[in-house]
């Protein structure tokens, strides 16, 4: 009885914070049965790979303790953002959150500089096809005199 007792309490408690954070009950109902679903996903993934099984109390621990984590990296995300006085979160913020993990510091630069490599040729393959569409008679755009930086110094 007691058990149960301390359970609901505990449940209660969750949709409390849950709704606080989130604004709408159901909002935050349907993202943590999104993620719930994710997670189960991964894990019978991994499972299949590995040719271990997750039990459903497992899946359900991991649900709560990523869903948890993920709220933290949020919350930490906009306070790095707020410090830099931003209200947008850039690369660098997320760098600096996986700071303390080697390995995913490693990857996040990788794919950042694989996107960063990926705007560039866009950009790139942009400015080709405006100027083949340009007729022979249109002046070309004029060239800065002056970088943008220059007026920094």
């Amino acid at each position: 009885m007691e058990k149960a007792k301390k359970a609901a309490s505990m449940e209660q408690r969750r949709k409390e914070e849950e709704e606080e954070e989130h604004g709408d009950p159901d909002v935050a109902q349907r993202l943590r049965a999104a993620f719930h679903y994710t997670v189960a996903g991964l894990c019978e993934e991994v499972g299949q790979d590995t040719g271990i099984q997750f039990s459903k109390q497992a899946v359900a621990a991991i649900t709560e303790i990523t869903f948890k984590q993920c709220g933290s990296f949020a919350k930490d995300l906009e306070m790095f953002a707020k410090h830099a006085k931003r209200t947008t979160i850039n690369m660098e913020d997320v760098k600096l959150l996986a700071r303390r993990s080697n390995s995913l510091l490693r990857y996040i630069t990788q794919k950042s500089e694989e996107l960063a490599l990926n705007n560039l040729e866009q950009k790139e393959k942009r400015k080709k096809k405006t100027k083949k569409g340009r007729s022979s008679d249109e002046p070309a755009e004029p060239a800065a005199a002056e970088s943008e930086d220059s007026n920094m110094a």
